[in-house]
């Protein structure tokens, strides 16, 4: 004779709480998975990793652009040449025998830190971005004498098939009116 088989009061309950815990708990993973893809693929991640890229190249290319020791003149300038592209890169091209017989003999040695940068524009379409960057300069002439001068820099950068290069730099222009 089959008897019922009993269960021990409260399983029941035990049993209902247990399956409503893994419920809520695959509701979380799956709502923390839709928001991680959601992170993932958003315009405004691979945008700014655009921007971090732009930054990193254009700081490191205006330090280059700012950094020559004449004892070295020509690794210098092939630094130069390698960090640049377009007008930028076409006048340090066609200057550089002029530049090597100035620096050589004025055997000086110029290094550059960066100080700070960023980015000002970008239009990660069309490959293009805007930098300012501050930087030190110090200038190290033959009798070993040093001067530091804090100098601003504006850039424009262009995305190449080797990554960022500056395409334009020049002096960014030193704030204040004139009172009157």
């Amino acid at each position: 004779m089959n008897r019922p088989v009993r269960t021990p009061a409260g399983v029941r309950p035990a049993l209902a709480v247990a399956l409503a815990l893994t419920l809520a708990a695959g509701a979380s993973a799956a709502w923390a998975g839709r928001d991680w893809y959601a992170a993932a693929h958003d315009d405004a991640a691979a945008y700014a990793v655009q921007r971090d890229e732009a930054l990193a190249a254009g700081e490191q290319a205006v330090q280059n652009l700012n950094t020559l020791d004449h004892r070295s003149v020509e690794r210098g300038l092939d630094l130069w040449e390698s960090s640049t592209t377009g007008d930028l890169h076409k006048q340090l091209v066609d200057g550089r025998e002029e530049f090597t017989g100035q620096v050589k003999t004025a055997k000086t040695v110029t290094t550059a830190r960066v100080l700070s940068g960023a980015v000002t524009e970008l239009d990660d379409r069309a490959g293009r971005a805007r930098l300012l960057v501050a930087l030190r300069i110090t200038v190290t002439t033959p009798d070993s004498k040093s001067s530091d001068k804090d100098s601003r820099m504006l850039g424009e950068l262009t995305r190449t098939d080797g990554g960022w290069k500056l395409s334009a730099l020049g002096q960014a222009p030193v704030g204040g009116t004139a009172a009157g």
